[in-house]
């Protein structure tokens, strides 16, 4: 496709940081491109990828009993690393996210017809609001881990399985008429003017992840072994939290992943 730019290869610029028993033979390479023009000058991107999940760490016991199984400990929160965090959030309630970092986000959003409100606003504005409402979601620990460090941080982000999607990606803009199936429902979702992760697929670039809703084709479920998850922030001040985000994310993953590392864009 002739507006791209060259590929280039992302190397994990701070290496395995706050994660002391990562497996530091490894290095975070991907190849990226990034579509010139179409506003994404101002995205910043975070970069986590974990390998080796083990899908069987928290969860319960014979009992019923919530239980650690890295540990042996059972018990309340045993199963659930992020109840401190999730505590945290509730206790700030709407307060959690800034004006300012809510509009930072919509305005990296909105181009064209792309209008990020109602339905179409930023994943981690449907997290704060189900907080609110007391319906916080919980999948798994994977999705659980993306969606508190989405919450505290209110910068959308994306987990898709690395072997479904392969390791080529392109950041552009949805163009008309592409869309893909989001939930198991078959909804899907308009992509016009989003701005979009693809993944290569033959000699085209295929949508797969946004900052509002996955693509099922990608998405992570139990049994997968790589995962690498996309943290979507603006530019300026309000991006300012995304080395934090990535490291979070890095160390809830790390704990059920033979290693988890990060990059920024």
């Amino acid at each position: 496709m002739e507006f791209l730019l060259p590929n280039r290869v992302v190397y994990k610029l701070e290496f395995c940081k706050a994660v002391k028993d990562c497996d530091r033979r490894h290095i975070l390479k991907l190849h990226l491109s990034i579509a010139p023009g179409q506003g994404l000058e101002t995205l910043r991107l975070g970069l986590v990828q974990a390998k080796g999940l083990k899908w069987d760490y928290f969860g319960q016991n014979a009992d019923g009993i919530g239980v650690d199984r890295r540990t042996g400990n059972a018990g309340p929160g045993a199963s659930n690393p992020h109840a401190e965090a999730l505590k945290e959030a509730r206790a700030k309630g709407g307060a959690l996210v800034s004006p300012e970092r809510k509009a930072a986000l919509r305005s990296l959003l909105h181009y064209g017809s792309y209008k990020p409100a109602g339905r179409a606003k930023p994943s981690s504005e449907y997290l704060l609001q189900a907080l609110l409402e007391e319906d916080f979601p919980q999948v798994n620990y994977f999705v659980d881990s993306i969606n508190i460090v989405s919450l505290v941080s209110a910068y959308p982000i994306s987990i898709i399985d690395l072997d479904k999607a392969g390791e080529a990606f392109l950041v552009r803009r949805g163009f008309e008429g592409e869309r893909y199936v989001f939930n198991q429902g078959g909804q899907s979702i308009d992509l016009k003017d989003l701005l979009c992760v693809c993944r290569k697929n033959d000699q085209d670039w295929l949508p797969t992840a946004n900052p509002v809703r996955d693509s099922m084709a990608t998405k992570l479920f139990p049994g997968a072994s790589r995962a690498l998850a996309f943290i979507y922030a603006p530019g300026g001040p309000e991006g300012r939290d995304l080395e934090t985000a990535c490291e979070q994310l890095t160390r809830y993953l790390s704990n059920a992943a033979a290693s988890a590392e990060w990059s920024i864009l």
